[in-house]
């Protein structure tokens, strides 16, 4: 138990320093890999994704004054632990599932799970960096690129249809937020009252 534990960690760390590396070339190796390990992988690179954003989010709480006294302050790191795990897991399930609609659309017919695998593993830069603060988003358009690279791969298409796959898929829920956003601040502009200058009337 203690040897396979330790070949799928050394299994893990070689698949993070190829990914970062040699992405093409160690997506072309990933084409077969069995479920478990590809969710292996993501489990592990999820935790410490969660585990490290609990701990910035407790520093960031307790340093932040606007937040002093407030009782759920303590339990902050505890809450995006969890956040963070189940909802890094259960989004990305449902993200690889609406970019496969765009992938098989535009010609990609390896399955879902080739999907799944490119985005598991193309995310390997946001699980592994994307918590630091201020920089973040870096390491997230990096991790964009990498699935696009793994569609390209690992379902045989041209990197043409790869980018609109991906980016058709990321801009249609962008959109539609930017849409709810506009529609929640001109309501609420427009049943506002407007204050009136006190002892100016007419």
């Amino acid at each position: 138990m203690v040897q396979s534990f330790n070949d799928m960690i050394n299994t893990i760390v070689e698949k993070v320093k190829g990914f970062l590396i040699n992405p093409v070339e160690t997506f072309q190796q990933s084409k077969n890999d069995e479920t478990v390990t590809v969710f292996s992988f993501f489990g592990i690179l999820l935790l410490i994704h969660a585990v490290l954003s609990a701990i910035i989010a407790g520093i960031w709480v307790q340093r932040t004054q606007m937040f002093a006294g407030m009782p759920w302050v303590d339990n902050a790191p505890v809450m995006v632990f969890f956040f963070v795990l189940v909802g890094g897991f259960i989004c990305t399930l449902i993200f690889a599932a609406w970019l496969h609609l765009w992938v098989y659309l535009l010609g990609g017919r390896k399955g879902i799970m080739q999907t799944v695998n490119a985005i598991i593993y193309g995310h390997t830069p946001r699980l592994l960096l994307g918590w630091i603060p201020f920089v973040g988003f870096i390491f997230m358009l990096w991790s964009l690129v990498l699935s696009i690279l793994g569609i390209r791969e690992l379902h045989e298409m041209s990197t043409i249809k790869a980018i609109l796959a991906v980016a058709i898929a990321v801009m249609i829920p962008v959109i539609l937020l930017i849409l709810v956003a506009a529609y929640f601040i001109t309501t609420n502009m427009v049943i506002s009252p407007v204050p009136h200058p006190m002892g100016n009337t007419l």
